[in-house]
């Protein structure tokens, strides 16, 4: 299997995993601004970007990501996750590759809700009846919050309709497997990031996986959505730059 990356800089490693709404191209200016400091590494997993989606046997995104790191020679890094992105960081991180984290909106360990319920549902029915436009449309009004500009409103919904072409393309279709993770034996620094203008569910799944986390701190961001990389790119890159 080929998972496609790039890294670019020197030092010490990061690594950028995006959210299952987009893909790596969604880190664009925090590659260029953590370049000039870190080793940066991003990635597409199976189904984004230019990663292909293929049968075979069963994956994870978080053992995908491992192999790629051990090909770079790289045993352990800050993980920058957002969304699904963040659900990866973890798994990696539970693994012991992680020096630190930053964890944009993740998904955490808690059940759906209500509201995610209905998203997902409304999401599933539009691409049951083949409107792939309609479904990335419906992601980009659900996960950019009001700062976001109309160019990365136009950027994310391209994103994510690739991934979706790409994967309804796939027969069969492969076999995805998720590691279970214990926050609370996660013992490195951890930045969890929350939106204020998020669905409910993620902004409870970040406090949530902040109070379990033995070295978490939360930080909430009022005017961001789910998505505050291609909201407000220049705020972020100082907020990870902060951090790292």
């Amino acid at each position: 299997m080929t998972i496609w990356h790039d890294e670019r800089g020197a030092g010490e490693p990061v690594v950028l995993l995006h959210a299952t709404a987009a893909d790596s191209g969604m880190w664009d200016a925090q590659w260029e601004a953590l370049a000039d400091r870190f080793r940066v590494i991003k990635v597409d997993f199976r189904g984004y970007g230019r990663s292909p989606y293929e049968a075979g046997e069963p994956y994870s995104d978080a053992g995908d990501v491992a192999k790629v790191l051990a090909a770079l020679g790289v045993s352990s890094a800050a993980l920058v996750g957002s969304s699904g992105g963040g659900r990866v960081a973890l798994e990696l991180a539970a693994a012991g590759l992680a020096g630190r984290l930053v964890l944009l909106n993740p998904l955490g360990t808690l059940e759906p809700t209500p509201d995610l319920r209905a998203y997902w549902d409304e999401e599933g029915r539009l691409l049951k009846q083949r409107d792939v436009q309609g479904a990335a449309e419906l992601n980009a009004r659900t996960l950019l919050g009001p700062d976001a500009g109309q160019a990365a409103r136009d950027r994310l919904v391209a994103m994510q309709r690739h991934a979706f072409e790409v994967q309804l393309a796939a027969d069969p279709e492969p076999e995805q497997v998720e590691n279970e993770i214990t926050p609370a034996e996660i013992d490195v620094p951890a930045l969890v990031v929350s939106g204020g203008h998020d669905l409910p569910y993620f902004r409870e799944s970040a406090r949530h996986l902040a109070a379990e986390l033995p070295q978490a701190r939360l930080l909430e961001l009022e005017w961001a959505g789910h998505l505050p990389a291609l909201e407000r790119p220049d705020e972020i890159n100082a907020l990870l730059l902060d951090y790292l």
